[in-house]
Parts: C-alpha cells; sequence; structure tokens
C-alpha cells in the first residue's frame, strides 16, 4: 500500500473524549498529512470514514498462545490473526507454555516462530523459576539481554518468599519488572469459581477473594522492600482495588490490570455450570464489578489486558471443576467495552485508548501511536453504528471458548492498519 486517505473520520486520542473530525493521509506507512478536504494522491486507496471513529491499535499485555506444547488451542499465528481481528496490533506472551519459556533459548524460539508467523509485533515475558516450578531462578540475565521486559511464573504465584526476594533484588537493577499472579493455592481449592451464594448452591467448594488479596498484599510488600517496579495481573475484587490504590498512595511502584471479563461478569453468570465463565480469578459479586469499573475510571488500573486463554471445546465440556480456567478475549474485548460502557456512556473513547493502547506500550517500554503527523501509521477505524457476531467463522482463533460466541454486540472493527499494510478490511 502506497497510500491510503481515509476521509471524513473521527479522531480519537488518549488525552480526553473528544472526537476531533478530520482527514488522513497515509504515505508508505507514514501519517503524512492530517486536515480538512485532503486531497488524494494518484492511485491511493481511499476509504469513506463517515460516522467513524479512527484510533490508534491496542496492545494486550496478556496473553497466552499455547505455542510450543499446546498448538491445538492456539498458536502464534492464529493467535496473532485472533489479535488483528480485534484491532489489536502488539501483544506479550505469558510463559506457562510446555516447555515454558524460562531461558534465552526459549525465548529465541519464540521470536523465531513470531518473525515467521505473524503479521503483528509478537514480544514475550519469561518465567521468574525454571519450569514455573518456584525452586530456582530462570535464566534470567539471558532473556533480559534478548530485550524481555516482564518476568513472571503467569498462572502460579512463586512460593519461597527468599527466592523471589533474590529476583527482585537481582533484576531490579535492569529495565524491567516483575508480573505477579496473585493466589495462595492453600486457600484457593479446586480453583473453579468464588467462594459464595453461587458455589454454595452449585455445591462447589469456592476460592475465596482473600485467596487473591493475601498473594497481591505480600508481592507489592516485598517489591517495595527491594525497590522492584511490580505489576499485578488480572485484579478481580473490591478488596484487591483498594490494595492496589493504598500502596500507589505508600510510593510503591505498582501498576495493575484489569480484564473486561471481571468488568463484564460475575458469578451470577456461571447458570447451570457454563464453564465459560469459568476462569482464575474467578469472577465474583455484582459489587467486584461495580469497584473494578470505578478503580478503572479512577486510574487505579493502569491498563486493560484480557488474559486471552484459548481451550479446546472438548477441554471446557468437561464438568465444572474439571474443565479448565480461562476464555478467549482478543477479539472480543474492544467491541464489549464500547458495548456496555462506551455506549452507555460508563466512560469515553479516551479511556480506551490511554489504558488499552498507550499505557500498555509505555509499560513493556514502547512509545505509544497517537495519530499525528509523522506518526507511524498503526491504527484502527471503529464504527459504532455496526454489529459484530462472534460466530466460528467470524473468529479467526482456533478456540472458541467465549461466553459471546454466537451474540451480537454492537459496534465493528472495519479496518486495521499497521505501516503500509492493511492487516484487516471489512
Amino acid at each position: 500500500m502506497a497510500s491510503l486517505l481515509i476521509q471524513n473520520a473521527r479522531i480519537a486520542c488518549e488525552e480526553n473524549d473528544d472526537l476531533t473530525p478530520a482527514d488522513v493521509l497515509v504515505e508508505n506507512g507514514t501519517i503524512t498529512q492530517i486536515g480538512d478536504q485532503l486531497q488524494a494522491p494518484e492511485g491511493a486507496k481511499v476509504i469513506d470514514a463517515s460516522n467513524k471513529i479512527l484510533m490508534p491499535a491496542m496492545f494486550d499485555t496478556h496473553i497466552h498462545m499455547r505455542e510450543p506444547g499446546q498448538e491445538a488451542k492456539e498458536t502464534i499465528k492464529s493467535g496473532s490473526e485472533a489479535a488483528i481481528n480485534g484491532g489489536v496490533t502488539g501483544v506479550v506472551l505469558m510463559p506457562n507454555t510446555s516447555p515454558a519459556i524460562d531461558s534465552a533459548a526459549m525465548v529465541r524460539t519464540i521470536y523465531d516462530i513470531a518473525k515467521r508467523d505473524a503479521r503483528i509485533p509478537v514480544y514475550t515475558s519469561g518465567c521468574i523459576t525454571k519450569g514455573r516450578e518456584g525452586k530456582e531462578l530462570a535464566g534470567i540475565d539471558g532473556m533480559l539481554k534478548l530485550g524481555v521486559k516482564m518476568l513472571t511464573d503467569d498462572g502460579d504465584a512463586v512460593p519461597d518468599l527468599l527466592l523471589l526476594k533474590h529476583a527482585m533484588e537481582y533484576a531490579s537493577e535492569f529495565d524491567c519488572f516483575f508480573a505477579s499472579h496473585c493466589e495462595v493455592l492453600e486457600l484457593s481449592g479446586p480453583r473453579a469459581l468464588n467462594e459464595g451464594v453461587v458455589s454454595h448452591r452449585l455445591g462447589i467448594q469456592g476460592t475465596p477473594a482473600c485467596s487473591e488479596e493475601i498473594c497481591m498484599d505480600r508481592d507489592i510488600r516485598l517489591a517495595h522492600a527491594t525497590g522492584a517496579r511490580l505489576h499485578i495481573q488480572h485484579v478481580s475484587s473490591k478488596i484487591g482495588m483498594e490494595t492496589i490504590r493504598w500502596w500507589k498512595q505508600m510510593g510503591a511502584k505498582v501498576t495493575a490490570e484489569v480484564s473486561p471479563h471481571h468488568l463484564l461478569f460475575n458469578e451470577e453468570d456461571i447458570g447451570d455450570y457454563d464453564t465459560h465463565y469459568k476462569m482464575n480469578p474467578p469472577l465474583r459479586t455484582a459489587e467486584d464489578n461495580k469497584a473494578l469499573l470505578e478503580g478503572l475510571k479512577e486510574g487505579v488500573f493502569d491498563i486493560i489486558a484480557t488474559d486471552h486463554a484459548p481451550h479446546t471445546p472438548f477441554e471446557k465440556s468437561q464438568d465444572f471443576v474439571n474443565a479448565p480456567n480461562g476464555i478467549t478475549g482478543l477479539e472480543t474485548s474492544l467491541i464489549s467495552l464500547f458495548h456496555y460502557f462506551v455506549k452507555t456512556n460508563e466512560f469515553g473513547w479516551g479511556l480506551i485508548v490511554n489504558r488499552y493502547s498507550a499505557q500498555p506500550r509505555r509499560m513493556m517500554g514502547l512509545d505509544p501511536v497517537p495519530i499525528t503527523e509523522g506518526g507511524k501509521a498503526d491504527f484502527l477505524l471503529f464504527d459504532p453504528e455496526g454489529q459484530t457476531t462472534f460466530s466460528s467463522d467470524y473468529m479467526q482463533s482456533l478456540s472458541k471458548n467465549t461466553p459471546f460466541l454466537d451474540k451480537t454486540l454492537d459496534g465493528s472493527i472495519d479496518l486495521v492498519v499497521l505501516g503500509d499494510e492493511v492487516l484487516l478490511e471489512r
């Protein structure tokens, strides 16, 4: 694509919720002009974006693509195509693959696969401990030299606090940070659902919110003592949100994420043992939904991340206790956030661009991608008057384990551009 002229767009930015009407001209992958009634160069592709919103593309820092080891669920190729389908042009992979990403050799393997199979930038996190077993430090130095920024044993908290302290003291000298999946295993039980009225009604042992909250306070306290940067993953409870707020006020170098599913759903949605609503940490209460939303609007949560966790239909069709935790999110996140929150005026496009595009990139040491003259083309075109049905044919992920399967939501992603390539056009 040599030239692309997008006419009559409304441009979103992270600074506020205002939408600025303008034409946008892209030449050789760079935004060269923004203005009124721009003239298309000879041979340019022209798109009428009347009533549509042009915004920086999203960036997701919490993704499971399952390769290597579980390619029946997802591959880097299929996962990156799912990302594009959801308006996401950059992802950070979690290291709980098989084998785990715990060495420079494994990081190279991931980047080699991504270079071959992905049309978007793919980054990876690295393990804190070898094999995520919590017994011995992983090859942290080699991974950091290859550009890894995030260290995590995602899916498990490091049980040995002295080992975690040593890791934080060592790695805090480098340009990296730790990410915590917070959970006290002794309290978690079968990791099936929230401990409360629904777990009692269904007759399943639940996981109390304090399992997450105790570990969260533990990890932040340790990071604060060692001077390490810490990121708290997929916060699910009101007290968890308030814990992060308090530690930020105390000066801890802590950031946190909230997932769309913890904003949108709660334990009542499980109904009659519907495994599409089974995840870890579990869906909690309507009161927690409300608190997490307020935390997002207030800024307690720095970013939105999906925890995209694909599983095969066979796995998710097991009984509720034995079915694996997690849902896919890359393809549904932006549209569901629009449908339930932007359209209802809970928050505006500025928050979306800040928390799901700009801030995630900054957290990874990358520059945001605002729509500005001289900037790289890295954006999507969103139609608020469109609709999207999340059918199996629509979804690009190999797995379809989402509560939105076969449901229709308002809004559609009509165009995704990265550099001089149109990645998606509807």
